[in-house]
């Protein structure tokens, strides 16, 4: 019979009492304050002794350690043939959570945007780089599919890169329960002042009459705002004027009547039409840069909220020639994706709105970014939105609400297929665009519908004046 040795259970009672203690510190150092407060109240029997403390201190654990962060286990792209402003790219992230996934706008501009190009630039460049990543990584996962292309800055990878990581914030925003604003900071304002897209007729009719008309049922129904786009693209506004369409099809642009037609129309705006109503015009980079001077110097008289792209990028120089010249505001919009392109025109306070296409700039991230560096210099922002899927308007929307500097929001009205296609799309109401208070951009895409409706509008651009020359521009 063996007899006992106290030194020897006084050690093993000791070493037993500290293997209990460190078990329960890193119990507390997981659980939070109710297992370290455990470490206070008397013998370490006590401290997890009942039920009641044990179900709490699980309860705490939960709590505060949390879910863990999804994987991202597949990304989809998905387009949608709305037709014009209203097609759409869309790109899915799927985690391994079930039931968890997220939407993000990666539309490229018409015509000639390219949009066929986003699916292979997911698929084959950056699907292989961040399958199996955490989703809440978003700033990482920018910048790691930005900086794995040394060249950079190009409509179809910004987008592309804009759509993915504009998936993880739809993400994270479910995750949270909120809608993405709420991650941000919150509101700035409640809703957002809206502009929509009015026609002068064709040329053949009197074009102050028609832009009258069409301004005052727009008006009646609650619309503050009328942006005027010149030469719209296969329109009968560029071949009434007496020039036959060219052998190849292609249409000629007058930009000497097209100029004289929008100033007569303008002046009978604001002599019919109540001076608080907001007036503005689109040149899409048509006129050369004598012209466009001289349109920017004509303009000054009406008042406009602001007149876009009356340079293109490559003509940036030509902004600080019109700025000395007149007050005209100037936007500049969706051909603008490059930060060595803009931020100059920026930092010299060279226009008043930047009007870049989301996607086209990277997405929310970048957006963000953009939004902060403008307000250091008083300059606006005002969302390229067309074409722009409803995922995309409601991006534009949260930055709309969430950034002092906001100046305004371009809205195009949805097909009823598009709003059964994207359920959840943002609402106006009296001149203003509210957002959806779901989590994340609050946007289900039916996919069995949108697969039945693809993309048909990508015809490239070809834009002649008279003679036959090809000129710069969109439409």
């Amino acid at each position: 019979m063996s007899t006992s040795n106290p030194e020897r259970e006084n050690r093993a009672h000791s070493a037993m009492n500290r293997q209990n203690r460190r078990k329960l510190l890193k119990s507390a150092l997981l659980g939070g304050g109710a297992a370290v407060a455990a470490l206070f109240r008397g013998p370490l029997a006590e401290a997890a002794s009942s039920p009641r403390q044990q179900q709490a201190v699980a309860a705490v654990e939960r709590a505060t350690r949390g879910m863990p962060a999804p994987r991202i286990q597949d990304i989809s792209v998905i387009e949608v043939g709305g037709g014009g402003p209203n097609d759409s790219t869309v790109v899915k992230v799927t985690t391994d959570q079930p039931g968890l996934h997220g939407y993000g706008c990666a539309t490229i501009s018409f015509p000639g945007g390219r949009s066929k190009l986003i699916r292979p630039m997911v698929d084959q460049y950056l699907k292989p780089l961040v399958l199996g990543r955490t989703t809440d990584r978003i700033e990482q996962i920018w910048r790691l599919c930005y900086l794995s292309s040394y060249y950079k800055n190009d409509a179809v990878q910004n987008s592309a890169i804009g759509g993915l990581c504009d998936a993880l914030w739809d993400i994270k925003g479910r995750l949270a329960g909120m809608p993405v604003y709420q991650l941000v900071g919150g509101k700035v304002r409640e809703a957002a002042d809206i502009y929509l897209h009015v026609g002068m007729g064709r040329p053949d009719q009197d074009p102050g009459k028609l832009l009258v008309e069409n301004s005052r049922k727009l008006v009646a129904a609650g619309c503050r705002n009328l942006l005027v786009a010149m030469f719209v693209r296969d329109a009968a506004t560029n071949t009434i004027y007496g020039q036959p369409k060219f052998d190849d099809g292609s249409v000629p642009f007058d930009r000497e009547k097209e100029i004289r037609r929008i100033l007569t129309a303008f002046a009978a705006f604001r002599e019919e039409m109540p001076p608080e109503i907001g007036l503005g015009v689109d040149v899409h980079s048509l006129l050369d840069s004598i012209r466009a001077t001289e349109f920017a110097r004509e303009l000054e008289q009406f008042n406009l909220f602001y007149c876009e792209d009356l340079f293109p990028p490559e003509e940036a120089g030509h902004y600080r020639i019109v700025r000395a010249q007149c007050t005209t505001p100037l936007a500049i919009g969706e051909l603008w994706n490059n930060p060595h392109e803009w931020q100059p025109l920026v930092q010299d306070r060279l226009i008043d709105y930047v009007r870049h296409q989301v996607p086209h700039i990277g997405g929310f991230t970048a957006a963000r970014k953009i939004t902060s560096f403008a307000a250091n210099f008083e300059v606006k922002f005002a969302w390229h939105g067309a074409p722009c899927s409803p995922v995309g308007h409601m991006t534009n929307l949260t930055l709309d609400l969430t950034n002092p500097n906001f100046g305004i929001h371009e809205h195009f009205d949805y097909t009823p297929l598009v709003q059964d296609i994207f359920r959840g799309c943002l609402q106006v109401k009296d001149g203003y665009a509210w957002i959806n208070e779901n989590p994340g951009w609050g946007i289900e895409v039916d996919e069995a519908l949108a697969a039945k409706h693809p993309i048909t509008d990508e015809r490239p651009n070809e834009m002649r004046t008279t003679d036959g020359s090809l000129i710069q521009g969109t439409g």
